[in-house]
């Protein structure tokens, strides 16, 4: 049976970067603080040192896909889903679906990368643009 657990926490100014967004590599810290959370709300630390030998929580693969900019102060969630639980392994699953734009693998809710999503919307707006036979750039034309 799947269970999610949820974290929520504020961005702090540590995490941001001259222009107040924050820096990627701390999705990874996030995800890594929801998974300690995790653990604790169960009453297990993930440093177990009352049995030998010690038991450990190696990483075989982590990846994160940045669908928006999080910036200072905002309040975020994040969300770590069991899918499974084995006597040696705990999955925490990744939504995996393809890309209908470039038709590699994507692991957004959507399915879609970010930048494929811009170039479809851009392709969009290119045709609407030549249907109305303006030649003027997308950007320029006034709805």
């Amino acid at each position: 049976m799947a269970y999610e657990f949820k974290l929520v926490r504020r961005v702090e100014f540590f995490e941001t970067d001259m222009v107040g967004l924050v820096h990627y590599s701390n999705f990874f810290r996030y995800m890594e603080a929801a998974e300690h959370a995790f653990f604790r709300s169960l009453g297990i630390s993930i440093v177990t040192r009352q049995v030998d030998p010690p038991v450990g929580w190696p990483r075989v693969h982590a990846d994160c896909d940045f669908l928006q900019p999080v910036h200072f102060e905002d309040e975020i969630e994040i969300r770590l889903l069991v899918s499974e639980k084995k006597p040696e392994i705990v999955y925490f699953p990744a939504v995996r679906k393809f890309c209908a734009v470039c038709g590699k693998v994507s692991y957004s809710l959507s399915g879609e990368h970010p930048q494929c999503a811009l170039k479809r919307a851009d392709l969009a707006s290119k045709a609407k643009q030549k249907k109305r036979g303006d030649k003027r750039p997308a950007a320029l034309v006034s709805k």
